[in-house]
């Protein structure tokens, strides 16, 4: 399926939004609660947030569904509601879309690990993450974005699942961690074996997303762009969550530092470009602005 979204990406960087967990924790979700129950619970608030990120210029929301497969809500009891939860997602972000903006449908990872490590088959997580497609695509999304994916099988079980639910394009960003020789996910996935066997599964777009910071993000898009052909999505963190003496956790990269690296991703190869844990509409403002002047 071909979106209008890859024909904007051809002209210009496209920018995503930034984080919805930090934004729904500072108007008061409760620490422990599931967010995507404010899907339905506090609709008006998470069309907030994403109406901020629209206005701060996003081309792109993702909607607030990251812990909305069955496998994951079912540690809140509400695994027999996660298609309901999706489709309620995406109508709400579809709602908050000005003209000419898109939404994806956002798909974390299920918090769970597959056999020998945990109890789950490849074949229980691609139909959990199917069934979250089916939502999110019924729901009105324009694109799936599976993301924060730190086990490469998990991510590649989510992307059999995804395209067997629907034709939506989807896209896959795995979570690496910077060492001296290069950039692994948690279970010691690389950059450039995930690239490769993402593309091969279907993927029309991979990346990275969260623990990094952006200086760190820049040779992670370089590694990326060398592996693949694809589209190369990156969403940097701003920096790692520090404790404010306030009890408020908060996030080590101020905006400033933040956006000045934001050129170098862009050079290196990132066609999608947004934030992750502690980024807010004002770094989308800033890299709105500057997406735009390199454009010009």
């Amino acid at each position: 399926m071909n979106s209008p979204l890859f024909e904007l990406a051809k002209r210009r960087t496209v920018l995503f939004d930034g984080a919805m967990g930090t934004e729904l924790m500072a108007r008061g979700l409760p620490q422990g609660s599931p967010p995507e129950a404010w899907t339905i619970e506090r609709p008006d608030v998470v069309r907030e947030i994403h109406a901020a990120y629209f206005a701060a210029g996003s081309d792109v929301v993702s909607t607030n569904s990251f812990g909305g497969s069955p496998i994951k809500l079912a540690g809140h009891g509400l695994e027999g509601r996660a298609y309901e939860l999706n489709r309620a997602a995406a109508r709400l972000a579809r709602d908050a879309a000005p003209a000419g903006r898109y939404v994806a449908g956002s798909m974390g990872p299920t918090g769970k690990f597959l056999k020998p490590q945990g109890d789950y088959t490849e074949e229980e997580f691609a139909a959990a993450y199917a069934e979250q497609a089916r939502g999110l695509a019924d729901g009105g999304a324009d694109v799936l974005i599976i993301e924060t994916q730190y086990d490469l099988r998990e991510a590649l079980a989510a992307l059999r699942g995804a395209r067997s639910a629907t034709v939506l394009p989807v896209f896959v960003t795995m979570t690496f961690s910077a060492f001296p020789r290069g950039y692994f996910t948690l279970m010691g996935d690389t950059v450039a074996r995930a690239a490769a066997e993402l593309e091969q599964g279907g993927a029309r777009a991979v990346g990275a997303n969260c623990t990094l910071n952006s200086e760190q993000m820049v040779g992670c898009v370089r590694a990326l762009r060398q592996a693949t052909a694809l589209p190369v999505v990156a969403q940097a963190n701003a920096g790692q969550p520090v404790m404010g003496e306030d009890g408020r956790v908060g996030h080590s990269q101020g905006l400033d530092d933040y956006v000045r690296f934001v050129p170098d991703i862009v050079r290196a190869g990132a066609g999608f470009i947004g934030g992750c844990c502690g980024t807010n509409p004002s770094y989308i403002r800033a890299m709105a602005r500057i997406i735009h002047k390199e454009g010009s």
